[in-house]
């Protein structure tokens, strides 16, 4: 029989210590009496050898144990060649037939080999590999490439999945900085995803969870108890963690609404990310801070693995200095075009709404205003609470911004939306993040690689 232990190397009178017994070892061969010796089998791997009474080296011998009754093996290996052999606490045991091997634990294994290969990027000049998931349009990803950018560290999206196919071709050809020849594009529903051993490792993995069921509004709509009770998007964020998993990032970004931060599926992720060596960041920013006319508050979370110090929230410097009024963004739009109209429907339920105690108004501007409220993904669908522009001289007259203004209000490159319907513009940019918020984030994490590249030695990667 085959026994793996997953255990720590701990310690004893200030001596290391590995500590093994019970019924596991002697079904995996291992008998009271026998000796072995410890013998080092390279860098965080070594095996203990049976040897027989004319062994002249140190040994350990198998005693016994008795509990309730029944004696089992128990093995004390106290050695501090142990902390010469291993540098990290964690280790996984292996015994067959009597032969035992020790190993650095999968978890240590894997934490290494992402900081490993972040460095050897960044020291080879090489782009930073990313995997986007959630990808729209493709506003986010090209936010904190432009970010990372500022401080010196190249990027490119080398696995990208979305579900819309009009979005992943928006990016494909609106981004082309974001892609190249080895990229793998994934039109799909990420819960069909086969996060096999063929995935290519990611030094930075980039998540927009949707939020459908999380935010104030998607709860109301969809009469959701909790965030997790979204029949389509509650659960998304198991898939995030299994990519997490399969693509081992140095670093991840989690975006979403403020909501989020106080859903079971955010401590869940905090949880696993933290079981699976990562330490968090997390922070409320408002775009209206960081460069746009949008006020749109999100969780922004930076975790980073552990042997990197932890991400820290006030390296984010805004990039971008905003517009002084809506005015500033207006394309010249004719006061007898159609788009102006009295959308009498919506003065009336406004006026439903607030007999019924529901508290929602109209974002009813003259472009004056220094911001306006959150645009939406359905905003081409004229909903009732975000903003509309009030017509210069016919005050029944009304119209929401064009798709050119959306971009503009959020700070987003205009050509992000090249070649798609206004509708399916709106939809990118009302999904999409506050670009100087991610463009922030990025400049503060490349700066934040930079000086880790150029610290002495990594942080000790804790136990």
């Amino acid at each position: 029989m085959t026994t793996i232990i997953n255990t720590k190397i701990g310690e004893s009178k200030s001596v290391a210590r590995l500590w093994l017994e019970g019924e596991k070892l002697a079904r995996a061969g291992v008998r009271t009496g026998q000796k072995y010796a410890l013998k080092s089998a390279g860098s965080d791997r070594a095996e203990l050898r049976l040897v027989d009474d004319t062994y002249q080296g140190k040994t350990f011998n198998v005693s016994r144990r008795s509990k309730n009754g029944i004696e089992v093996p128990l093995m004390e290996v106290r050695s501090d060649e142990l902390k010469e052999i291993f540098s990290c606490e964690r280790v996984r045991v292996a015994l067959r037939h009597g032969r035992i091997l020790v190993t650095a634990n999968y978890l240590e294994m894997k934490v290494r080999e992402r900081i490993r290969k972040m460095v050897e990027q960044m020291k080879s000049g090489d782009q930073l590999a990313t995997c986007s998931l959630f990808h729209g349009g493709g506003v986010l990803d090209r936010a904190l490439h432009s970010g990372l950018a500022r401080s010196g560290v190249s990027s490119f999206v080398q696995i990208g999945v979305e579900l819309e196919s009009v979005y992943l071709d928006a990016s494909l050809r609106n981004n082309p900085e974001l892609w190249r020849d080895d990229s793998v594009v994934v039109c799909s529903d990420i819960r069909e995803m086969d996060w096999g051993n063929n995935v290519p490792g990611c030094s930075i993995l980039v998540s927009g969870i949707p939020c459908t069921g999380a935010s104030s509004a998607g709860r109301a709509k969809n009469k959701l108890e909790f965030a997790e009770s979204h029949e389509g998007a509650g659960a998304l964020f198991v898939d995030f963690l299994n990519a997490v998993k399969a693509t081992n990032p140095a670093v991840v970004v989690i975006e979403n609404v403020d909501d989020y931060q106080k859903t079971a599926s955010m401590t869940v992720i905090r949880s696993v990310l933290s079981s699976l060596g990562y330490l968090i960041s997390e922070a409320i920013l408002d775009s209206n801070d960081y460069g746009t006319l949008e006020r749109r508050k999100r969780l922004v979370g930076v975790a980073v693995s552990k042997g990197m110090p932890a991400f820290d929230f006030g390296l984010v410097q805004p990039v971008r200095i905003k517009e002084n009024s809506l005015k500033e963004v207006l394309e010249d739009v004719p006061l007898d075009s159609d788009r102006w109209k009295p959308f009498e429907y919506l003065a009336a339920k406004e006026e439903r709404d607030i007999a019924a105690g529901k508290g929602f108004v109209r974002q009813l501007l003259d472009g004056s205003e220094g911001y306006c409220g959150c645009i939406g993904r359905h905003y081409a669908k004229y909903r009732s609470t975000e903003p509309f522009l009030k017509h210069p001289t016919e005050q029944s007259l009304l119209r929401i911004f064009t798709p050119v203004e959306h971009a503009r209000v959020k700070a987003i490159p205009e050509e992000t939306i090249s070649g798609v319907s206004s509708t399916v513009a709106h939809q990118i940019l009302g999904q999409s993040v506050a670009y100087p918020v991610f463009e922030a984030v990025g400049a503060a994490l490349g700066q934040y690689l930079q000086d880790f590249m150029e610290s002495a030695e990594p942080v000790a990667i804790a136990a």
